[in-house]
């Protein structure tokens, strides 16, 4: 199979690409940028409707996997910034479907549970409907799915959370740097979610567009719903540092550390089970994937 990945400059793209290379796909990786990564690579500019159509048109891929994206949710927030993050999240996801239609290929869409207004201790279920972003961010994502879902027959949205991996910045690293020069953190308790590892994220999206199981999806690491700090417990217990994590609501969090600039949900609970119900395998339990996560980063 020849499979076109977006964004592989960052964590989830490049590891998709290696997935799908440990499986003897072609994968072809696509950014806005030249690439030294060991694999075929082509620049693309998402939001150039024209080179769009022309590069994906004399690939001619069998499926799309869709990881770029805008993911700078406060700055998403800037007046200045919107436009780009529209073009990028809307009209890019737009000009891959647009082509994706014209040589037949599957299309993998990845989105975020910001599509959602992140209230409520009720897990999100795949194919919920009430929508109601809370930033422009998720704004964004869910105008993004919504030109897959209205032009497509063939695609996967796959919604995912707490995303971590080895390209780009992410909470563990976060977490570790602030470690090494604090013996106390503060981490938020009252936003509950799972953690996702993108290493065990690529081996779901490949085994998803080996098959013809389309529609909308939740994947997270298992091993049940957490808040942000006992996320940060669990990464420095892993890493064998002493620091101690200060629990605090997310509204002390944002008096002390000066308000953030996007609403952030407080539920990012998201329902998997109908990836077993089609078969697929689950994530691995998070504390697991942070245990091998940290062991990679050494």
């Amino acid at each position: 199979m020849k499979v076109l990945v977006t964004g592989t400059s960052g964590q989830l793209g490049f590891d998709v690409m290696m997935e799908l290379k440990k499986r003897g796909h072609v994968g072809i990786g696509a950014d806005r940028s030249e690439s030294d990564a060991d694999f075929e690579h082509v620049v693309l500019d998402i939001t150039d409707a024209k080179k769009v159509s022309e590069v994906v048109s004399e690939i001619k891929p069998d499926a799309i996997v869709h990881c770029a994206a805008w993911t700078n949710v406060d700055g998403a927030e800037d007046s200045n910034n919107r436009d780009t993050v529209m073009a990028v999240n809307v009209e890019g996801t737009k000009n891959l479907v647009e082509v994706a239609k014209k040589v037949r290929a599957k299309f993998m869409y990845i989105s975020t549970d910001y599509v959602f207004n992140g209230q409520g201790e009720r897990p999100w279920e795949p194919d919920d409907k009430d929508y109601a972003p809370l930033n422009v961010y998720g704004e964004s994502k869910l105008n993004g799915e919504l030109e897959v879902s209205k032009n497509l027959e063939k695609y996967f949205i796959v919604r995912i959370a707490w995303v971590f991996g080895k390209n780009g910045k992410n909470f563990i690293k976060t977490m570790i740097k602030v470690g090494e020069t604090h013996s106390k953190v503060e981490v938020v308790d009252d936003q509950i979610g799972t953690p996702t590892y993108t290493y065990d994220l690529a081996r779901l999206l490949v085994d998803m567009i080996e098959t013809d199981k389309y529609g909308y999806y939740h994947a997270t690491n298992e091993g049940g719903y957490i808040s942000w700090a006992d996320f940060a417990k669990e990464i420095y217990k892993q890493a064998g540092m002493d620091v101690k994590v200060e629990p605090v609501t997310t509204e002390e969090y944002e008096m002390k550390a000066g308000k953030t600039v996007a609403k952030r949900p407080f539920n990012s609970r998201l329902n998997k089970t109908k990836l077993k119900e089609a078969d697929f395998e689950p994530l691995p339990d998070w504390k697991d994937a942070v245990k091998r996560y940290i062991e990679e980063m050494d």
